[in-house]
């Protein structure tokens, strides 16, 4: 297993190099509002974005980042472990139901004309955000206690063990079993099922609109407003179909091993290894958004550019004042 631990310290460094700066970028450049996103779309993505942030500073550099590198530091004493645990655990869920709200928005903006006008509004989506992170932090306050000190030295409780009864007393029981109905599985349902009803829409009314153009096989018309909607229908697909595959094996992890009743204690070393990779991943989507948005987003990759430019002008500038 050493191997194995080697390559998750690897990765776990890799992931807080380029995930905070990157987020950091891309908070910055979606919140200028130059993209050429609608102001409710832009919200959705700025809070996905800052959800992603909080996951990579709580889960890497907190959680892996002081265990791998700094394994005495004060962040391992039993309250701050414990403060840890419910801020990466708050931090992950926020950035799935941010998805699943951002998916409704749109499944609500591309389907459902009548209601667009009164749902997909700046002043809905703050109610929604802010209702979601409150209910969410919350609910991951009860993690706290959870956990138990792992070792007392000169009574002071050091590092976190899960509490025996959590896998066995009644209360605990019931609420582990809706922690994980509520995330992952809850929203995995969710975004399928709002994925498959907007395509769904797309596809008839794609059909419908053809018809009543007149068009045929060989004609070659365009249709500004389904222009409009492939672009917008793009960023949807690609952040769910990311969320979807990122997190397919932390579902089926979900599947065998919640189900199955194993407590982690007593996984062997393949399902050790199956579980963190599928965390991994699930890690990774929180790295994978902005590199959608630049794939995606003509207008993002432009003001990406320009941004990085921005600090290399200024040296250059300098530059050529000292030399003159």
């Amino acid at each position: 297993m050493e191997p194995f631990h080697s390559i998750l310290k690897i990765y776990y460094t890799i992931l807080a190099i380029i995930g905070v700066p990157v987020n950091l970028m891309t908070i910055v450049i979606l919140s200028q509002g130059r993209c050429g996103l609608s102001i409710c779309t832009t919200r959705y993505l700025v809070s996905m974005t800052t959800a992603d942030l909080l996951v990579i500073l709580t889960t890497v550099l907190l959680y892996r980042g002081s265990s791998y590198y700094f394994p005495e530091s004060f962040l391992q004493i039993t309250p701050m472990c414990r403060i840890t645990f419910v801020l990466l655990y708050a931090a992950s869920e926020c950035s799935v139901w941010f998805t699943v709200a951002f998916s409704f928005d749109r499944f609500v903006a591309i389907c459902c004309q009548k209601l667009k006008t009164k749902y997909c509004t700046n002043k809905n989506v703050a109610v929604i955000l802010s209702t979601t992170c409150i209910l969410i932090c919350s609910k991951n306050v009860a993690f706290y206690f959870r956990f138990e000190p792992g070792e007392i030295i000169d009574n002071i409780p050091w590092f976190c063990e899960e509490n025996p009864n959590y896998y066995t007393a009644p209360g605990w029981v019931a609420f582990d079993w809706f922690d994980k109905i509520f995330t992952p599985l809850l929203p995995y349902v969710l975004i399928l099922l709002l994925n498959t009803l907007t395509v769904r829409h797309i596809l008839v009314t794609s059909l419908v609109r053809k018809g009543l153009r007149g068009q045929s096989k060989g004609d070659d018309h365009n249709d500004p407003e389904m222009e409009s909607r492939k672009k917008s229908m793009l960023l949807l697909f690609t952040i769910s179909g990311s969320f979807i595959l990122l997190w397919f094996l932390y579902v089926i992890y979900f599947l065998y091993y919640i189900i199955a009743g194993l407590n982690p204690k007593n996984y062997s070393d393949f399902s050790y290894i199956f579980a963190e990779v599928a965390v991994m991943l699930v890690d990774l989507n929180c790295c994978s958004n902005a590199f959608i948005y630049g794939v995606t987003q003509s207008k993002f990759r432009e003001c990406f550019i320009s941004t990085v430019k921005y600090p290399l002008k200024l040296v250059m500038k300098s530059i050529d004042k000292q030399t003159n």
